[in-house]
């Protein structure tokens, strides 16, 4: 399922601007709702959320414009005129970056937060925006769980 994925991330215009950016992919994850368009849930995304550490982290410091999350208030990168946004960690100590980048599931060469997790912080945030992708995450995971229905 996710290899048929692949060509439809690599060739979406954010994802075309991440990999501009040459960020080693083994020192970052994409998060928000970007692990939807790697599942074939999302084809709109305003802007792509990467968690970064070590080597990409300093490439993005180096790349980007500094600035303050708004969830957690940590410093962030924003690259791209804020297409691509880099967080050092995710909304909460709930999850460890490095655990997140290590597990993540790799589509097209790039590492995605896994749809339980991407469940997991949209039904934190529970923001209208996100209600649509809940519907969505769920039906998959379930779909992935007992087949079609």
């Amino acid at each position: 399922m996710h290899e048929q994925n692949a060509d439809v991330v690599l060739t979406h215009p954010l994802v075309r601007e991440l990999l501009a950016l040459r960020l080693p992919p083994d020192d970052f994850v994409i998060f928000g709702s970007g692990p939807l368009l790697a599942h074939g849930l999302r084809r709109n995304l305003g802007d792509l959320d990467l968690v970064a550490r070590g080597a990409a982290w300093k490439a993005v410091s180096r790349l980007g414009v500094r600035s303050n999350g708004g969830i957690t208030g940590d410093d962030m990168f924003r690259c791209c005129d804020g297409r691509i946004n880099v967080f050092r960690r995710w909304i909460s100590s709930a999850w460890d970056p490095d655990d997140l980048i290590d597990n993540a599931e790799v589509i097209g060469g790039l590492r995605f937060a896994p749809l339980t997790e991407v469940l997991a912080y949209k039904l934190v945030l529970r923001r209208p925006k996100d209600l649509p992708d809940i519907r969505a995450i769920r039906r998959s995971l379930d779909h992935q769980r007992h087949g079609p229905r």
